[in-house]
């Protein structure tokens, strides 16, 4: 009996420890994440411009946001425009990249910090760099469009048509992030698997679809989500190289958020549209984690 209480005496004097040092963690994760949280979705109910007490007004901030509000529809489409599109070819390149990068071949190191070093880069300045080859007049692809014999080349952020394609494409550029993941996957799957493939006569394509995606699925599904998740708050891009436009073709839900909240020094609403910003991405998460189970393979839980 003693030794049982000497054992639970260390134990929650090694839990108080563990708690202590991560208490720093606690504080700023309540103070600066839950709390701006807790005051936001209060906020949400009050018409508040900063300078001015906040009043109350109920459910009004969402009943404008919804039936008052024709711009937050254009927004809401920019946004999914952007994600249905954006998410998907930034999985496929970023996997496609990392196949290639997973080959045993002289120099591949260089190559692989070649293709992540877009990631790292500052983006203002990788902003600055994508204006210049977006330029209608002397940008660098529409040069190249015109050396190919294609003379009526798109305006890029400059059309309204083409503009959210144009950041769709510039996307592209950072997709060494999710490589870096799929090549940490790739390299998790047991060439056994490969060699036992190669023996039955499976090709390359067939080896590909039949194990390398389905041993690859977990880390597919956590780039899926991240993607979803960023894709629904775009924000820098649009904000540094359109501002939203042409005629709010780049008006994405995050800079409508920041221009609410502060260009138009409309808090309540702002805060509102956050919260139904942070809705839609829980059920599009939840959505995915649903069906995920047809999909994701895990090893462990099936040899289980």
């Amino acid at each position: 009996m003693r030794g049982r209480l000497f054992t639970s005496s260390i134990q929650r004097k090694k839990a108080i420890e563990g708690y202590l040092f991560a208490s720093p963690w606690f504080i700023g994760f309540f103070l600066f994440t839950v709390g701006p949280m807790v005051i936001s979705l209060v906020m949400s109910f009050y018409n508040y411009d900063v300078l001015t007490p906040p009043k109350f007004v109920g459910l009004e901030n969402y009943k404008t946001l919804f039936t008052g509000d024709p711009l937050f529809w254009k927004v809401l489409y920019n946004t999914f425009y952007y994600a249905v599109f954006q998410i998907p070819s930034y999985l496929v390149v970023s996997l496609a990249v990392a196949v290639l990068m997973n080959q045993q071949v002289p120099g591949i190191r260089i190559f692989r910090t070649l293709y992540y070093l877009p990631a790292v880069t500052a983006g203002p300045a990788t902003m600055m760099l994508w204006l210049w080859l977006f330029d209608p007049s002397m940008g660098l692809i529409n040069q190249v469009l015109w050396a190919i014999g294609i003379d009526n080349t798109p305006l890029w952020l400059q059309s309204e048509v083409w503009s959210k394609p144009s950041l769709i494409l510039m996307s592209l550029w950072y997709a060494g992030s999710s490589m870096v993941i799929y090549l940490a996957g790739l390299q998790g799957i047991p060439q056994e698997l490969y060699d036992a493939a190669a023996v039955d006569g499976a090709g390359s394509w067939t080896q590909f679809r039949k194990i390398t995606l389905p041993m690859l699925s977990p880390t597919i599904f956590f780039n899926l989500i991240m993607g979803i998740i960023n894709a629904f708050q775009i924000f820098e891009q649009a904000y540094l190289m359109t501002e939203g436009g042409p005629m709010n073709s780049t008006l994405f839900y995050a800079l409508y958020l920041y221009y609410n909240a502060f260009k138009w020094l409309k808090m309540g609403y702002a805060s509102a549209l956050a919260w139904v910003l942070f809705a839609i991405i829980l059920v599009l998460t939840l959505i995915q984690f649903k069906l995920a189970n047809r999909w994701v393979y895990y090893e462990a839980a099936d040899r289980g």
